[in-house]
């Protein structure tokens, strides 16, 4: 099982990363020039607030599911850190459990979004590029998040101590003051 685990994690992981250094490369490369062509030449480039805004949403859904695998999602503790170790950890496996439902149901809804907006074959203001192959972002985010929920639920049940992800352990986050 931990075999299968890690080569999921370690697969979405990539993908993750690279979305996320490319996204953020092109957000820095994309602000430069306009302000260049702003300040220098007097012409902003067109689509440059368009892209920036498509380049966030991308961040924004991938970063999540790469927050969570690194165990730096938001969690509020003040019921959790009252329990035993025994009822953090059931409580851990419910909650990654029931979040990764979630956002897998998500994923699921977010696709019927994509696949509407493809239908009515909306384009960017700026661009005129097909909005919808930028939102097909949102269901992969989600589905990748709830993938590494899933995966924490999976540690939580086959080995001991509580794990908040595939690479963190309750005991380590405390320690690093995750």
């Amino acid at each position: 099982m931990k075999t299968l685990l890690l080569a999921l994690s370690k697969g979405t992981e990539l993908i993750e990363k690279t979305v996320i250094i490319l996204a953020i490369l092109l957000m820095m490369l994309n602000s430069t020039a306009n302000a260049i062509g702003r300040y220098g030449f007097g012409k902003s480039l067109f689509f440059s607030e368009e892209l920036n805004q498509f380049l966030i949403v991308a961040v924004t859904f991938v970063g999540f599911a790469y927050a969570v695998r690194k165990g730096r999602n938001i969690r509020m503790t003040a019921a959790y850190d009252t329990l035993p170790p025994r009822g953090r950890k059931v409580l851990m496996m419910l909650i990654t459990f029931t979040t990764s439902a979630l956002l897998i149901f998500l994923a699921y809804q977010a696709v019927f979004y994509v696949l509407e907006i493809k239908a009515v074959n909306r384009l960017s203001p700026a661009l005129q590029f097909p909005v919808y192959i930028i939102y097909a972002v949102i269901p992969v985010g989600l589905a990748m998040a709830g993938l590494q929920y899933l995966i924490a639920f999976l540690m939580n049940l086959t080995h001991e101590g509580t794990w908040l992800s595939y690479e963190v352990e309750e005991s380590e986050a405390e320690e690093i003051g995750v």
